[in-house]
């Protein structure tokens, strides 16, 4: 029988149980015994759950409290100094002080929860957190030095394994490769190269697989999912040798190589040269490489083919799947194929059964983790026994499929119309920056390094609490806005007695940057439970984008009115930007992203134009998540960036002179982007730049980028509140790059997720920190 495999299950649980217990310890409230507790039992759920749905392949080492590429770089002891590790099993406070920061004085006794780190981890911040690859999830950055050395200093992936073993689950465990997990990692070295790394790497790692083998493992999936970039020579070559000694060490250890994210492209020979067992391949991102792949696949290597999309919501066509694989399964066997979801289920929600106040109508069309797996049993039910044997579930799915495709929900010939209208000159702003930044000054009178925040202010346990006795109708519409106005205007006060220069209203009526806008636009469907993982205890429900999109009224112009008539300081309007609000939601798959950006970007362009009728001098519209939607493969950057960036245009560039645009990027590279981020032409853009040092505006130095920057000076993901000589170093860094008429002050993002004692003292700081700076102005 041809085999059914899952690459990677969601660890929140469907409760977002991971969250909460994670929280309850990082508060103190919990003993480590009791999350350790938590993480045992969610795992146990999680195996079971995909014995039920018929798996034959189940993975293990899939689960962490925090983020897996973190796992390895324990696992392999790449912790450095400021974490005080001296070598042997890893705190787990030190575990979360690389994930978190940490906060204290040098010598207190590290408390029992996560705010601290062991030793000399008081006050360290947290190690750098970027994107993995092209999804919404974020991973923390390995660190490396020249003198780096490693070891096999935690036993996870074996103690997992073990655990799964004892319940009766014999599991394939999981570990990302290790020529992946160096080509993401990074140094303070100058002219390092990670890959040189790779001699010292590859004994622990063949240490942990062969204490996996040890204890009963008869396969190990190893993700490569670097294979589907552009790679040089070295690249390749560092993969040859390090699977060439992974088979000589262990011949008789069988590898899974994973491989997902996009299409192997000319990474193929390589791949298929490596002595390994199996191979995984994307068949969702890039259909297009089975064909080649099973032409040139050595006889006896056990394809893997990811034919359910793990990282969309949509439910599959399973006979159009058949069709496909029919042949393959065929002319290989079925001792040879597996079929699997493209990547691991981490990127999609656990089960829309949950979902009971949803649409029906765009429920039925929905797959998420348990639904995807059963998607799977279906198809290994009908290429074991043929189709008849499963024919209710492929007419259902076929059925589903058609009324998609046919329904009034998608398809609105209003947006239509609108979409053919658009003209260049509507992504054109009227005058050049030098223009717009001489009357913006003359308009706004600022002091230099002016200051401002992202956008929201903490969203408290009160504002939680009054938002859900709205939704149930326990508090009525005018006691809900009443709570609100105040306290709106309790956080304008205090930023006004701060001397914060330029306000923001907190967004405290806001659920989310993209849900809350997704709600008030055509075209979108939001969910209760349908939570995803975006970094430790971070999760979000991303909206679905079903159908056409438009703007039926105003969504955010009464409240920006209300903030700004209790302030005579700027207001900035705030909005999230049609790159952003596609790349974080589970997004159509019927036409391009770029027909679908296009539509949300003039949906945009409306409620600025409102804004701006309304009195609104300064509008942010966030393009937070610009990057991330980035095709990896550099050949296919062009196109993307043109309709991004176009995007951008369509819905910013419709007002006066006078009128100034921010925008906001998170997590971004922007060396290999610059020339399209000048291309948005923003008067003002803010950046996450504290946990890099300032080293990301190296790229708008050597561009000579003409507008205005604000480069974060307060890592908000971290607990930890900075010292004001440590936001004026850091400002030091920046102005060495760029001319300090360019430079404003601001946190690394919004401060929704942080609480307010972090809060407070930690812009009172940054706004001290502008003083002394403007003395030596």
């Amino acid at each position: 029988m041809v085999r059914i495999a899952n690459l990677g299950f969601p660890r929140i649980g469907a409760r977002r149980e991971l969250k909460k217990a994670t929280e309850n310890y990082w508060k103190g409230e919990w003993s480590a015994e009791q999350l350790l507790a938590a993480g045992r039992e969610l795992r146990e759920r999680h195996w079971a759950l995909q014995k039920e749905a018929g798996l034959d392949v189940i993975p293990s080492n899939d689960f962490s409290f925090y983020d897996h590429v973190l796992d390895i770089s324990v696992m392999v002891g790449a912790i450095p100094s400021i974490y005080g590790w001296k070598g042997g099993p890893v705190p787990l406070d030190t575990y979360f002080a690389m994930a978190r920061g940490s906060q204290g004085e040098q010598h207190d006794e590290a408390c029992a929860h996560g705010h601290h780190g062991e030793g000399h981890a008081h006050g360290a911040p947290a190690q750098e957190m970027t994107k993995w690859f092209d999804t919404n999830y974020h991973y923390m950055v390995p660190e490396f030095s020249k003198d780096q050395r490693f070891e096999l200093s935690s036993l996870k992936a074996v103690d997992e394994y073990r655990e799964a073993k004892a319940l009766g689950y014999q599991t394939r465990p999981v570990l990302l490769g290790p020529v992946t997990y160096l080509k993401l990692g990074k140094s303070k070295d100058a002219g390092f190269d990670a890959l040189s790394l790779l001699p010292g790497l590859l004994p622990v790692y063949i240490d942990m697989l062969r204490r996996l083998a040890a204890n009963g493992a008869e396969w190990v999936q190893l993700d490569e999912p670097c294979l589907v970039l552009d790679l040089d020579d070295a690249t390749r070559a560092a993969l040859r040798a390090a699977y060439g000694q992974i088979a000589h060490a262990l011949p008789n250890l069988k590898i899974m190589l994973t491989t997902y994210f996009g299409g192997l492209g000319d990474n193929l020979d390589t791949a298929l040269s490596l002595p390994v067992a199996g191979f995984h391949l994307d068949l969702i991102r890039a259909p297009e490489q089975l064909e080649a792949i099973a032409a040139k696949a050595p006889e006896g290597l056990v394809l893997s083919l990811g034919v359910i999309d793990g990282r969309n919501i949509w439910r599959a066509n399973l006979p159009a799947l058949l069709d496909r694989l029919e042949p393959v399964v065929a002319k290989r066997g079925t001792d040879h194929v597996q079929i699997a979801p493209s990547c691991s289920l981490l990127h999609v929600p656990i089960d829309v059964s949950l979902e009971t106040d949803l649409d029906e109508e765009v429920k039925s069309w929905l797959a998420f983790s348990v639904q995807k797996m059963a998607e799977l049993a279906t198809l290994g039910a009908a290429l074991a026994k043929g189709r008849a044997s499963v024919s209710a579930a492929l007419d259902a799915s076929a059925k589903a499929a058609a009324a998609r495709k046919a329904s009034a929900k998608v398809h609105d010939p209003k947006v239509a119309a609108r979409m053919a209208a658009i003209t260049p000159a509507m992504a054109k702003r009227k005058s050049g920056f030098t223009d717009r930044a001489k009357v913006q000054r003359e308009r706004f009178e600022l002091p230099a390094f002016p200051t401002t925040t992202i956008g929201s202010f903490p969203q408290t346990a009160e504002v939680r609490k009054a938002r859900a006795a709205h939704a149930k109708g326990a508090m009525s519409d005018a006691e809900y806005e009443k709570f609100l106005r105040e306290e709106t205007t309790c956080v304008i006060r205090w930023q006004e007695e701060i001397g914060l220069d330029v306000l923001v209203h907190g967004e405290f009526e806001r659920n989310d940057m993209v849900q809350y806008f997704g709600e008030q636009l055509s075209g979108f469907a939001f969910t209760k439970h349908a939570w995803v993982q975006s970094y430790g205890s971070r999760c979000v429900r991303p909206p679905i984008l079903f159908g056409d999109v438009s703007r039926p009224k105003p969504m955010t112009v009464a409240w920006w009115k209300y903030a700004q008539s209790e302030t005579k300081k700027p207001m900035k309007g705030m909005l999230t930007g049609p790159v952003t609000i596609l790349n974080w939601s589970f997004v159509r798959d019927d036409v391009p992203r770029s027909l679908a950006c296009r539509q949300i970007a003039l949906a945009i362009r409306d409620e600025v134009a409102d804004l701006e009728s309304a009195g609104a001098a300064m509008i942010q519209i966030d393009e937070a998540a610009l990057r991330e939607g980035l095709p990896l493969r550099r050949s296919e950057w062009k196109s993307y960036l043109e309709w991004a960036v176009e995007s951008f245009r369509l819905c910013s560039t419709g007002v006066a002179d006078a009128t100034q645009i921010h925008t906001h990027m998170c997590y971004s590279e922007f060396n290999d982007i610059i020339d399209a981020i000048a291309a948005m032409d923003a008067d003002v853009i803010s950046i996450e730049t504290s946990r890099s040092k300032m080293e990301l505006l190296d790229a708008f130095r050597n561009y000579k980028y003409p507008n205005e920057i604000g480069p974060g000076v307060y890592d908000i993901h971290s607990p930890r509140v900075p010292e004001v000589e440590e936001m004026t170093n850091l400002m030091k860094l920046a102005r060495q790059r760029l001319a300090d008429s360019q430079l404003w002050i601001n946190p690394d993002c919004g401060l929704k997720t942080r609480k307010w004692e972090e809060v407070r003292p930690a812009l009172v700081n940054m706004v001290d920190a502008a003083r002394q700076i403007r003395l030596s102005h």
